[in-house]
Order: structure tokens, then C-alpha cells, then sequence
């Protein structure tokens, strides 16, 4: 499958346009204004046509930053974890 077709779902994201920061954290960003960045961009997530895709892709590549399809980095670690045995 050609790299475009496997990305061209980006073209619909409503976040298209907007700028990185609404979903990048800067280095020292803690806390409540880390807490409210996050809120406003699952904000833009909820309204987005093709917020599944989005999450698939930020979970199948492990990607290590932002919010993308609705879920912090936290959140996808947590989806990620795999159950210990034992």
C-alpha cells in the first residue's frame, strides 16, 4: 500500500490548520496548564471525523508525544501496558 494512502486520512483531522501546541506540551509544562492544554485538544478530537484512525495510528507506532486521537501520552501507555503473568 503506497505511504499516502496510509496517511491520508490526516487530510479530514480537524486539527488540520491548528497550531502544534494545542496538542505538544512545552518541556516545562506541568500541572493544571498541562491539564487544560490536554482538555482543549480532546476537545478538538471529539468533533474530528477520523479521531479512530488517529488513535490507531499514535498507538500502532508507540508515538511518545501529544494528544492524538483523544489520548494523552499517559493514557496510551496505560492502553499499552501488557498484563504481567504471575
Amino acid at each position: 500500500m503506497p505511504l499516502i494512502e496510509v496517511y491520508e486520512w490526516q487530510h479530514s483531522a480537524a486539527c488540520t490548520g491548528l497550531d502544534s501546541s494545542v496538542f505538544f506540551s512545552p518541556s516545562a509544562e506541568r500541572g493544571a496548564a498541562k491539564h487544560l492544554r490536554e482538555q482543549g485538544a480532546k476537545a478538538v478530537c471529539a468533533r474530528c471525523p477520523v479521531v479512530h484512525e488517529c488513535r490507531e495510528h499514535a498507538l500502532s507506532v508507540r508515538e511518545p508525544y501529544g494528544v492524538w486521537g483523544g489520548l494523552t501520552v499517559e493514557e496510551r501507555e496505560q492502553l499499552q501496558r501488557v498484563p504481567k503473568a504471575g
